[in-house]
């Protein structure tokens, strides 16, 4: 597969306010070849997009199934105002795997919307340590740079919206 079908992250530029945030990159410990990977390539996005490197804050967990509490932590104690969650988990002989990657899916989507805070999804789940590779720098790009963006684009799109200078009006009394 050639450099030119590698996915392409969405280009964008960071408001003002968002730039002056503070976003968390919470990284699983297991399999970290893969997911130190992700989370360089996380933090550069998220360099790259103006955010200082004062403004980033990185903590890792133990695995995958901790990537939600971490978040938490990091929204509640640090007041970070998007998260990007960095994790692989490898599909073994057991059910585990798919009891885990629900519940974090499942947990990190609603502590998206319950915190009102951008959470970028960098959780890879794959059958094989060689898929992990592919998609942390490989022939499908990286996932942690593309929930980098994910999360950032959310965050500039709450700023934008939260300062709308003309808010519209619904309903009585809106003059027309």
């Amino acid at each position: 597969m050639s450099s030119e079908n590698i996915p392409q992250t969405p280009v964008y530029s960071l408001s003002e306010s968002a730039r002056k945030k503070k976003v968390g990159i919470i990284v699983a410990g297991w399999h970290k070849e893969i997911t130190e990977a992700l989370k360089e390539s996380a933090q550069k996005t998220i360099l790259n997009a103006g955010i200082e490197q004062e403004n980033i804050i990185i903590q890792e967990v133990p695995g995958s199934f901790e990537l939600t509490l971490g978040a938490q932590y990091i929204i509640e104690y640090l007041q970070a105002d998007a998260v990007v969650v960095i994790g692989c988990i490898v599909k073994g002989e057991t059910p585990h795997f798919h009891y885990i990657s629900e519940a974090v899916t499942m947990s990190l989507s609603q502590l998206q919307s319950r915190a009102n805070r951008p959470i970028g999804y960098g959780l890879l789940t794959v059958d094989t340590i060689e898929q992990a590779k592919e998609r942390a720098g490989g022939k499908h790009g990286n996932k942690g740079e593309e929930a980098a963006h994910a999360a950032l684009y959310m965050l500039s799109l709450k700023e934008e919206i939260k300062n709308k200078k003309t808010k519209a009006s619904i309903g009585f009394g809106s003059g027309q």
